[in-house]
């Protein structure tokens, strides 16, 4: 198994002068290739409305791909290179040639998921000449690439890169006994140096999560709520808490910002403003991963072998409203002021990533997470055959036939539940009209039931 560990490195002032200049490096090296594809693809394109007799199409050059542009790093090694706009000249022999390597690698699928797409057939954007603050990583591999443990009071590692020798390595956690160091990443972040470190792991097994075997028992189901304080539903009659680490930083982050934007550029006091408001994103964005961590061992210790969670179309729930307009070309009110707050709070839940790293832990630990398509799943009551959610704004349902208290969010992670065991009715629409064709109900109701009548009942 495959797997990546993340360390905060302590490089002396030498070292980091070094990997400052060999990012420098990197950087243009990376700003070049993609120049010459784009003038590739400029110079052998003409306008689908253009005239054939005035637009004509030059003579045809060698495409750029990987193999072509890496066979230029020998020769542009030879001799000292200028930089055209800032006349800065940088040697590009003094970098690792597989790290120079990796970043053709880098453009090559860059700009091949922007013409043609990635495995699934979806399609990047335009690819981007990279600034300082874009471009901040580089890839270390090969023989002359180690790590070392030895270290006073096993507070420290010491990794061995090519032409630069050791550095110094905060432990924080230990590296597994047999796992093999295939790369190191070097990392420049707002606060500071970092190394991911991609080991792979010989000695755990792959997981097949077909193996096993869901049922009632074995199984929970998790619906994305994403309203007040809660985060996700379980099936079992349980909420977990949301963090908002976004709304909670709001207007300390746009403090900064207007104060940053007062600024002369290129002043000093902008630049110190600039690496505040870097580190409050950072701290935004690790307040966030923490959270979606510790959500994650907390539904793992629940001791369940199939987690169900509903597949969300992220890229749709985000997307702006339509703009409307009357007879006259006037734009009308749309509801976007209020669907603005709702996709930052979408962003800010961040359920992508959560359930990427839910994923990623749930197979470490041999467990099986499976989503599956939500279609009616929040609007059906899960211990019968009747639509009762059918506005966001009811919240809950008092049965007085069961006499019980129906949760809208647990009712929805309840069939979630259901459609993973394939015991969720199949239902369709005729003329308008929502019909349930074949259900099987009747089976789950009592443990559906049961997982009700544990929660509290509401105040009259």
């Amino acid at each position: 198994m495959k797997y990546t560990y993340q360390y905060r490195i302590l490089p002396t002032t030498n070292q980091k002068i070094t990997l400052n200049r060999w990012l420098r490096v990197c950087r243009f090296w990376f700003n070049r290739q993609l120049g010459e594809r784009f003038q590739w693809w400029e110079q052998n394109r003409c306008a689908v409305n253009s005239c054939p007799l005035i637009c004509h199409l030059p003579e045809l050059k060698e495409k750029p791909n990987y193999y072509s542009q890496k066979k230029q790093l020998p020769i542009l090694k030879k001799d000292v290179v200028t930089v055209q706009w800032s006349k800065e000249k940088l040697d590009l022999s003094e970098v690792p040639s597989l790290t120079l390597q990796e970043v053709c690698k880098r453009v090559d699928k860059a700009f091949s998921r922007y013409i043609s797409g990635d495995s699934n057939g979806k399609r990047s954007g335009k690819p981007r000449f990279k600034s300082s603050n874009r471009f901040r990583s580089m890839v270390f591999e090969g023989g002359g690439l180690s790590i070392h443990s030895c270290s006073v009071g096993k507070k420290y590692l010491y990794l061995k890169t090519p032409k630069i020798g050791l550095i110094k390595v905060r432990m924080h956690r230990y590296l597994p006994d047999g796992a093999i160091l295939k790369q190191a990443q070097i990392i420049k972040k707002a606060d500071g140096w970092y190394v991911n470190l991609r080991l792979d792991d010989p000695t755990i097994p792959k997981f097949n999560k077909d193996k096993i075997v869901a049922n009632w028992d074995n199984s929970t189901g998790l619906d994305a709520v994403l309203y007040e304080d809660d985060y996700l539903a379980t099936s079992d009659g349980k909420k977990l808490s949301s963090l908002k680490s976004l709304r909670k930083s709001e207007a300390r982050l746009a403090q900064i910002s207007q104060r940053k934007a007062n600024k002369k550029k290129g002043s000093k006091s902008r630049r110190k403003l600039a690496k505040r408001e870097s580190r409050e994103h950072q701290r935004i964005a690790r307040a966030r991963k923490d959270h979606a961590y510790s959500t994650a061992h907390k539904l793992l210790k629940t001791g369940k072998k199939v987690f169900f969670h509903e597949k969300l179309n992220l890229k749709g729930l985000s997307r702006k409203n339509k703009p409307v307009q009357d007879d006259n070309g006037k734009y009308l009110p749309n509801g976007q002021s209020a669907k603005s707050g709702l996709n930052k709070s979408w962003s800010d839940a961040a359920f992508g990533q959560f359930f990427s790293i839910f994923n990623y832990i749930a197979e470490k630990a041999g467990v099986a997470v499976i989503e599956i398509n939500p279609a009616y799943t929040s609007q059906l009551l899960p211990y019968r055959d009747e639509f009762v959610f059918t506005d966001c704004s009811i919240r809950e349902y008092w049965d007085e036939i069961e006499q019980v208290s129906v949760d809208r969010d647990i009712s929805a992670a309840i069939n979630i539940k259901r459609v993973g065991l394939d015991e969720f009715p199949t239902i369709k629409r005729r003329k308008g009209k929502i019909v349930i064709v074949d259900s099987t109900t009747h089976l789950t109701s009592k443990e559906v039931l049961s997982v009700f009548r544990g929660l509290e009942k509401p105040a009259l």
